[in-house]
């Protein structure tokens, strides 16, 4: 029995020295996996993200936090109806031009600025506004706002357990950045000459 006992004893000190010395210190780390919008995840976190795309000659850079579902009520539930959303969590969400752009006529000068959203049941506002730079809708301003539009939100598609964004070259200087999340869809359109 003490011959068992002694070497337990000495194959423990071995596998900690061992440890210590590939620096180890007897707890293990695990890497971040990257989630998949279809995938459960039930981390509590929003995850910082970035979405970037080519349309024509023009580079779109998004800037966001990405929450997840996790099996809650998203739309008129965690996300209310009527209300401004950041459109992600956390920071404002931003979206970035490298040259000027266009939505419906109006003419976007390059540079950053903030994505927020009014969702209702049947129609949303989106919005780009000239403060890029605030923590939630906590100092939207609307006088800020270079433009507001009225898009009718796509649902209905498969699950996306992390909200994502993604551009959209939809050839001859046309595209959209496009948000999803949970089973809907919204996106805004421009051009970019």
């Amino acid at each position: 029995m003490k011959k068992l006992i002694y070497t337990l004893a000495l194959a423990l000190l071995i596998a900690s020295c061992q440890n210590k010395k590939s620096g180890h210190d007897g707890h293990e780390h695990h890497q971040p996996e990257a989630a998949s919008a279809t995938q459960p995840d039930n981390s509590k976190k929003s995850i910082p993200q970035e979405a970037h795309g080519n349309v024509g000659d023009a580079h779109i850079s998004v800037y966001y936090h990405s929450p997840a579902v996790r099996d809650r009520v998203i739309w008129g539930g965690l996300v209310p109806y009527g209300e401004v959303w950041v459109t992600g969590a956390h920071s404002a969400t931003s979206v970035e031009f490298s040259k000027a752009i266009e939505i419906e006529g109006t003419t976007i000068p390059k540079g950053k600025y903030a994505f927020f959203t009014i969702p209702k049941q049947e129609r949303w506002t989106l919005i780009l506004n000239k403060n890029w730079e605030q923590h939630l809708a906590d100092d939207y301003d609307q006088a800020e706002d270079v433009i507001r539009i009225e898009v009718t939100p796509e649902t209905g598609m498969p699950l996306a357990e992390r909200l994502t964004y993604t551009i959209e070259d939809k050839r001859e200087g046309s595209g959209a950045i496009r948000m999803s999340w949970e089973k809907l869809s919204v996106s805004l359109p421009f051009k970019t000459d």
